[in-house]
């Protein structure tokens, strides 16, 4: 069965730093493109970053660019957000997705990120 389990999310103050993680199984991860996406309470979700099966084909959210770096780790079945200069207005559960080649949707639970200004 598919699991999806993202970590790192936490109290942070405004101009800090957080790495979130998310580790996958179930599926053929080096197939997957995998996506970070967020919600704020009262907000839709939104895509914050993404990642091709190789590790190319990179794509950000506006508000993420020169901020946010998504990477991941084939052989550990890894994707991670690093999150830099975080912003109030960054509060928000995070929430891991996977693609696969049938386009077929996954998501984790999410990680609550809180930033204090």
């Amino acid at each position: 069965q598919v699991q999806l389990v993202e970590s790192g999310g936490g109290l942070v103050q405004s101009g800090g730093s957080l790495r979130l993680s998310c580790v996958a199984s179930g599926f053929t991860f080096s197939w997957a493109r995998m996506s970070w996406y967020r919600q704020a309470p009262g907000k839709e979700r939104e895509l914050v970053a993404s990642i091709g099966a190789d590790g190319t084909s990179i794509n950000y959210a506006d508000s993420a660019k020169g901020r946010f770096t998504i990477s991941r780790d084939n052989a550990k079945n890894t994707v991670y957000l690093q999150m830099n200069s975080l912003k109030s207005e960054d509060t928000a559960v995070y929430l891991c997705n996977a693609r696969d080649l049938w386009r077929n949707m996954y998501w984790g639970q999410g990680t609550q990120v809180t930033v204090s200004s």
